[in-house]
């Protein structure tokens, strides 16, 4: 009797184990060799591809830049273009149209990442642009560049960089021991769109409205998570706010701007995007440079021009290309 029980008990199992089995038995897969059909391919290469592209300027992985290198034996001018994307987000990439007119006028081209504020808060973003800009010059005799006619280009918080380095003071420091360190940061000239001229919330706010604070550009820039918390430890991050605001570093000696934002000025601004590229920025950059003599340029659609620039490119091929 009890081997009856064994042995049904024994073929119990079985059937479970085989049951189970049939269970996890995995479904149909297709022969490995099976391809899903190639989707069409859109997107064209572009004809102006870099002469150097992700070269390391630094230790980080975004410390990379491509450089497009001008025909002509004498040393070519440069533009140097510096992304947006409120310090958060964005990258280099350069599309024919942007890199082919300057190319066509013997002016070289480069373009720059840098660490955002997500990985490393101010002044990472803007001093890594900087420090680009003397790495470049360090390059002048292989790349074939004429220092004296390095500008700058960039939009939204790319325009804020390159205000910032056009009217600061020289980062370089002669007695240093490193090469770059002592390579200079000024430039000959910049032409920016949407940028902000000033990122201190304390500053803007009463420019544009409360919606401009909505942008985490402003919070981010010095590691808060939020506008709130920014807000609340402002004592503790004023110094940043105020050092990389380039409206604080306007002076008569300062290479020459143009600025360049879209028409709305309607006031307050109506929301965070509209705040943070605001044409009012504008404006309160022109009135200063004005009252120190400082030349720039704002061009704002129904608003204000310029007597001697009609767009940004045709002020960056007149000032490279001076004598």
């Amino acid at each position: 009797m009890k081997n009856i029980v064994l042995i049904s008990v024994c073929l119990a199992i079985a059937g479970s184990v085989a049951a189970n089995a049939q269970e996890a038995k995995p479904k149909a897969q297709a022969p490995a060799n099976t391809k899903a059909p190639a989707k069409k391919a859109t997107a064209k290469a572009n004809k102006f591809p870099p002469t150097l592209a992700n070269v390391q300027y630094g230790d980080h992985r975004s410390h990379v830049i491509d450089f497009w290198r001008a025909e002509g034996e004498s040393p070519r001018p440069l533009l140097v273009y510096i992304h947006g994307g409120g310090w958060i987000g964005g990258d280099k990439k350069r599309s024919d149209k942007d890199v082919q007119p300057y190319l066509d006028h013997g002016i070289s081209y480069a373009a720059i990442n840098y660490r955002l504020t997500g990985e490393a808060s101010l002044p990472a973003p803007v001093h890594d642009a900087a420090h680009a800009i003397q790495f470049i010059r360090s390059k002048a005799d292989q790349w074939n560049i004429r220092t004296d006619r390095i500008a700058l280009t960039g939009g939204s918080a790319g325009a804020c960089t390159s205000m910032w380095i056009l009217c600061h003071d020289d980062l370089a420091d002669p007695t240093s021991k490193s090469p770059l360190a002592r390579q200079s940061t000024r430039v000959h000239a910049a032409a920016v769109s949407g940028g902000q001229t000033s990122i201190d919330p304390k500053q803007i706010e009463p420019w544009l409205g409360e919606n401009v604070l909505k942008h985490n550009m402003i919070n981010m820039a010095v590691g808060e998570s939020t506008i709130e918390g920014a807000i609340v430890n402002y004592k503790d991050h004023q110094s940043l706010y105020q050092e990389f605001s380039p409206y604080n570093h306007v002076s008569a000696d300062d290479p020459p701007l143009l600025m360049t934002y879209g028409g709305d000025m309607t006031l307050p601004s109506k929301n965070a995007g509209h705040g943070i590229h605001h044409p009012v920025y504008g404006f309160k950059m022109k009135e200063k440079c004005d009252q120190v003599g400082q030349e720039c340029h704002l061009l704002v659609p129904g608003h204000s021009k310029s007597d001697k620039y009609t767009s940004a490119k045709d002020f960056l091929m007149q000032k490279l290309l001076q004598p």
